[in-house]
């Protein structure tokens, strides 16, 4: 029985993990494509311009969804203390 609660909070975790990089991952490869069509555009080599539009922009979206993000984490959290008692016995 342990094992199962095991596998199945493992996978719960795996996909929490999934979901919650989502966000920041597809906004920099937006940006990152962006940036480098205006780059091959204007024929600008420059590497940090890339590296500094997207680090900007994934600390913007960490800033905007770190709540919803956070009160995720604490939901997975409480579950499995909730639970955890139960599970030992």
């Amino acid at each position: 029985m342990f094992q199962n609660e095991v596998y199945q909070l493992t996978y719960q975790a795996l996909i929490l993990i999934l979901i919650l990089s989502g966000p920041p991952i597809i906004i920099s490869m937006i940006l990152g494509l962006l940036v480098a069509v205006f780059q091959a555009a204007t024929q600008i080599q420059e590497q940090t311009l890339s590296f500094t539009v997207k680090l900007f922009a994934v600390v913007v979206t960490l800033m905007l969804l770190g709540g919803w993000l956070s009160s995720q984490i604490v939901q997975y959290a409480n579950t499995i203390f909730k639970n955890f008692p139960a599970w030992i016995s």
